[in-house]
C-alpha cells in the first residue's frame, strides 16, 4: 500500500502539477494546484465521493510533482502533459484537426478562399468555422452576394475571358477588367464587413450605392444593388442570432449516458450561427458534465483562436483558465453559467446535438461490436480478437508503389494510427516483394518493441489478395518473431462483387466463403474498402509528385524561383511545354540559352 505521509510532509502550499505513478510506472493521472499540499492530500481522506477516483487511489506507487509560478502556468504544463502522456484517468480530448477559416488574399484584387493552415500577414482570416461544409457554404454565400473571384492566382493571371462563374453571376470577372479594382476593393470590404457581423453597414452601403445609380438613370446596376440586399436579408433571416449582439461566441454542452460523454461546441461569429461540432473524449467513464466540460475547456482553447464569450451552462471554477485565455487573446475572456434569455435556447440547441451525437455514436459502437462478434464466430476466432490492421498495395504498371496500412480498433476504424510505405528497389510491379517490404518494416519494429510506427501486435492482419501474398505475410511474420499472429488473406470473388469473396488462411488448402449477408464479411469489406482507399489516394499523390518533379526539377539551371516563376506566367506545367522558346526567354531570368534548353528537354 502506498504511504502517502512523507511526500505529503514535503509538499509545499505553491501552485505546481502533480503526476500519479501506478507499480509499472505509468502515469495514471496529472492534476494541476493552487496549492499542491492541500490538493493531493484531498486524495488521501477517509472518504472519497468517487468510485472512479477511488480505484485510481487505490493504484498509486508514487507522486511526482513540479512548483510553478502561477496557477495559470500549473493549467498550460498540465494541458501539455495530459496531451503526451494520454493517462488513464484524466479525460483526453483528441482533436487533431485545424480549423477552417475563410480567406482575402492580399492581392490587388484579392481571391475569396477556403484556408486550414498557416496564417499570413498580407491575408485576412474569418473564423474559424466547425467543418469544411461551413465554410463551403458561406463561401457560397458570399460569391451569390459580393461576387468576388475564387480562382488560383495562376489561373487568374492568364485568363483572356471570363470563366463559366461570371456567365452565371458568381463573380464580376476582375480577370479580364470587367470591374475596376476600386469597385472590387469595394465589394471585398462589403464582404469583410458581413463576415465581422456588420450587416446592417453593408446594407446602408448597398441601399445608397442604389440610389446614387437610380438617381443617374443606371437602373441595371441599382437592381445589382437591391438583389444584393434582398439576399442579405435572406441571410440575416435564417442565420442571425439576436442575442450575441458582441458578435462572437461559443455555447458548449455535455451529456453522458452509459458511461459515453459527448461534448457539442455550437460556433457564433460576427453574430451568425456557423454550424456546431461535438466530441467524445477518451476515459471520461463515471465524470460528472463539469469535470468533462473544463477538460474540454483546458485543452480545446489553449493554443487556438478563442471567441470573448463561452456559455457553458454549467458553473465550472475557471478563473485561472479566463485569465490564461484572455492573456491568449490579448482581451477578456469569460466563460459563463449563466444561460438565461435566449441564450437558454441556443444551450438547450447545443444540448439536443449532443443527445443526439451521442445516440448516433452508441448505435454506430453497438453496430461494430455485433459485426465484430459475427466476424469471430465465423472464422472461428477468439473472443479476444479485438484489433485488425488491413494491408493493401497501389500502383499504376508497377508507377509509384505504395502500401497501405489501417486500422480497426476499439470499435471503431482508428485512423490516427494508419500508416503508408513508400516502396523503392523491387521489380516495378512485383506485388509480393511490395507486400514483403511493408510487413518488414512494420512488424520488425512493433516485434522490438518500437512504438512509434504505431506499435501494437494486432489480433489479426488481413491482406487485401489471395493465397500468394498470404504466404509472404506468413514468412514474414515468421522471420520477425511474431509468429502466433492470425492471417487472413481476402480474394475478390467472380467479376469483383461484393458478397463473393473468399478468405484464405495459412493452414486451410481451400478458401472459406462467408454468406454475403454475414455482419461479419460486412466488416471485412470496410476494412478492406478503407485500405484500398487510403493506398490509392497515397499512389495518386506519389505519381504525381513524380511526373511534375521529372518534367522541370531536372534540368540544370532551373531552381525553385525560377520553376515558380515558369508555373505562374504559363499557368502550370502545360502552358510551359506549349510556350516557344521566345516566349519561354520573356520570363525574368530566363536567358535565351536556357530557354532553349528547356524547350529541348521538354520536347
Amino acid at each position: 500500500m502506498f504511504d502517502p505521509k512523507p511526500i505529503l510532509k514535503s509538499l509545499p502550499n505553491l501552485p505546481g502539477v502533480y503526476r500519479m505513478i501506478n507499480a509499472a510506472d505509468e502515469v495514471i493521472y496529472v492534476g494541476k494546484a493552487l496549492s499542491l499540499k492541500k490538493r493531493v492530500a484531498s486524495y488521501f481522506q477517509k472518504t472519497l465521493p468517487s468510485p472512479r477516483t477511488r480505484m485510481m487511489v487505490a493504484q498509486i506507487a508514487r507522486i511526482e510533482t513540479t512548483v510553478t509560478q502561477s496557477e495559470a502556468d500549473a493549467l498550460l504544463l498540465e494541458n501539455n502533459l495530459i496531451k503526451s502522456l494520454m493517462p488513464r484517468y484524466n479525460v483526453v480530448f483528441r482533436d487533431d484537426k485545424s480549423y477552417p477559416y475563410i480567406m482575402l488574399s492580399g492581392d490587388a484584387f484579392p481571391r475569396l478562399a477556403f484556408h486550414r493552415g498557416t496564417q499570413h500577414k498580407s491575408s485576412r482570416y474569418y473564423g474559424p468555422f466547425p467543418s469544411a461544409l461551413a465554410v463551403r457554404e458561406s463561401i457560397q454565400l458570399l460569391q451569390k452576394v459580393f461576387r468576388l473571384r475564387t480562382c488560383e492566382n495562376t489561373v487568374f493571371a492568364n485568363r483572356s475571358r471570363p470563366c463559366l462563374l461570371h456567365q452565371i453571376e458568381r463573380c464580376t470577372a476582375p480577370c479580364v477588367n470587367y470591374i475596376s479594382e476600386e469597385d472590387y476593393k469595394r465589394d471585398v470590404g462589403h464582404a469583410a464587413m458581413f463576415l465581422e457581423g456588420k450587416e446592417q453597414q453593408v446594407m446602408d452601403d448597398l441601399a445608397l450605392q442604389m440610389s446614387e445609380a437610380a438617381e443617374k438613370q443606371q437602373y441595371e446596376l441599382a437592381a445589382v444593388y437591391r438583389d444584393r440586399m434582398q439576399s442579405l436579408r435572406q441571410v440575416q433571416a435564417r442565420q442571425f442570432v439576436a442575442d450575441f449582439r458582441s458578435g462572437d461566441a461559443d455555447v458548449v454542452a455535455c451529456i453522458a449516458e452509459h458511461g459515453t460523454v459527448c461534448v457539442n461546441l455550437v460556433m457564433i461569429r460576427g453574430g451568425r450561427h456557423l454550424g456546431d461540432r461535438s466530441f467524445f473524449p477518451k476515459n471520461a467513464e463515471g465524470c460528472d458534465a463539469a469535470t468533462a466540460l473544463l477538460a474540454f475547456l483546458e485543452q480545446h482553447y489553449l493554443d487556438r483562436p478563442v471567441p470573448p464569450l463561452i456559455i457553458t451552462g454549467v458553473a465550472l471554477e475557471s478563473e485561472a483558465l479566463e485569465t490564461l485565455l484572455g492573456e491568449q487573446a490579448g482581451r477578456k475572456v469569460q466563460i459563463s453559467a449563466y444561460a438565461g434569455g435566449d441564450r437558454r435556447v441556443w444551450l438547450k440547441m447545443a444540448e439536443t446535438n449532443a443527445e443526439i451525437a451521442l445516440r448516433q455514436h452508441l448505435a454506430q459502437k453497438a453496430t461494430q461490436e455485433t459485426r465484430l462478434d459475427a466476424l469471430r464466430e465465423a472464422l472461428d476466432l477468439p473472443e479476444t480478437v479485438n484489433r485488425i490492421e488491413c494491408f493493401d498495395i497501389s500502383h499504376t504498371m508497377g508507377e509509384a508503389t505504395v502500401a497501405s496500412c489501417v486500422v480497426f480498433d476499439k470499435g471503431a476504424m482508428q485512423n490516427s494510427e494508419y500508416r503508408r510505405y513508400n516502396i523503392e528497389g523491387i521489380t516495378p510491379g512485383d506485388d509480393y516483394a511490395a507486400m514483403r517490404d511493408a510487413l518488414t518494416r512494420r512488424y520488425k519494429k512493433i516485434a522490438a518493441g518500437d512504438g512509434k510506427d504505431g506499435g501494437k501486435v494486432p489480433d489479426v492482419i488481413f491482406i487485401d489478395g489471395g493465397k500468394g501474398q498470404l504466404g509472404i505475410a506468413e514468412q514474414v511474420m515468421l522471420e520477425v518473431g511474431l509468429p502466433d499472429v492470425v492471417l487472413l488473406g481476402i480474394a475478390k470473388g467472380e467479376e469483383r462483387k461484393p458478397g463473393l469473396e473468399q478468405l484464405f488462411f495459412p493452414d486451410r488448402e481451400e478458401p472459406l466463403r462467408v454468406p454475403a449477408d454475414n455482419p461479419g464479411l460486412h466488416l471485412l469489406q470496410q476494412i478492406r474498402d478503407e485500405a484500398h482507399r487510403f493506398a490509392i489516394t497515397g499512389h495518386r499523390g506519389r505519381r504525381a509528385k513524380a511526373r511534375m518533379h521529372s518534367s522541370l526539377e531536372d534540368i540544370g539551371g532551373i531552381g525553385a524561383k525560377r520553376r515558380q516563376k515558369l508555373l505562374v506566367r504559363f499557368g502550370g506545367l502545360a502552358g510551359v511545354k506549349n510556350a516557344s522558346v521566345d516566349e519561354l526567354a520573356q520570363v525574368e531570368g530566363i536567358s535565351k540559352t536556357l530557354a532553349e534548353k528547356i524547350y529541348q528537354e521538354l520536347h
